[in-house]
């Protein structure tokens, strides 16, 4: 259905154009910039900017824009909406039979991953893991992968300046360090945790994207703590979790 013009917001249009030019690789932009990447004039892109900084949605350090974690709850109140779920339990209940492990969907809240969609096995966990069921980002495989989706900025933000809960000897408690791991998560696409959460589990997790490559969820395997290397598990279960990626990106358009 076409929508005459006269019902279209305009300003809205502009507003959103301007929050599509940031990306990971231009997280902090200039009022230049912006309007080069939106096509809107420069005065109008300064508009929007600083419309967004007021609202909450941008810093402005007055030179440089950037994002605010704000701007998530935009995305987050869109997967509110979409049958996620739905669309991701018959892979992940076809993934867990084929392979004998516990398989989950979660995405970011915050400092926080919530879980949306699960396949449940043998427990390995001590604690039961249902949809709703909430950890923290820094420390888990699919919160990696989620956080690697986001500009080091926002990431960072997440994490704070402060050390982190240690929940086992293995935990990475240093912002710093952690960083350094999402970093390698961010070029390897996927993330292996090693009895960071809990003592006895390890996990390996990817993301979830669009069509257009937009992260919207990650997908783990909680597996039991074994002797054999880390090599050997990702040798072994990544080319099933990515398969399911692959396969939830020609849904997720």
């Amino acid at each position: 259905m076409t929508t005459p013009e006269r019902d279209l917001m305009g300003g809205l249009a502009k507003g959103l154009a301007v929050i599509e030019t940031f990306s990971p690789d231009h997280p902090r932009q200039s009022i230049s910039e912006v309007a080069v990447a939106s096509g809107l004039d420069r005065a109008t892109a300064r508009r929007c900017l600083l419309t967004l900084a007021h609202l909450g949605y941008a810093d402005y350090d007055g030179k440089f824009f950037t994002l605010t974690p704000r701007v998530l709850r935009l995305g987050t109140a869109c997967l509110a909406t979409m049958p996620l779920p739905q669309l991701v339990q018959p892979l992940l209940d076809e993934l867990s039979d084929a392979i004998g492990e516990s398989s989950s969907v979660s995405i970011l809240d915050g400092a926080e991953i919530v879980y949306v969609a699960r396949a449940a096995q043998r427990k390995v966990m001590s604690i039961a893991l249902m949809p709703g069921s909430r950890l923290p980002a820094y420390c888990t495989s699919m919160g990696r992968v989620l956080l690697a989706a986001l500009p080091e900025a926002e990431a960072r933000e997440r994490l704070g300046s402060a050390p982190l809960p240690r929940r086992t000897p293995h935990t990475l408690i240093e912002p710093e360090a952690i960083l350094a791991e999402i970093a390698h998560v961010r070029q390897q696409g996927y993330a292996v945790i090693d009895q960071e959460v809990e003592i006895g589990l390890r996990s390996i997790a990817v993301p979830l994207t669009t069509a257009r490559r937009a992260t919207v969820a990650a997908l783990n395997l909680g597996l039991p703590a074994r002797s054999e290397p880390i090599e050997e598990l990702v040798a072994r279960y990544l080319p099933a979790l990515r398969d399911v990626s692959t396969r939830m990106r020609e849904i997720l358009r």
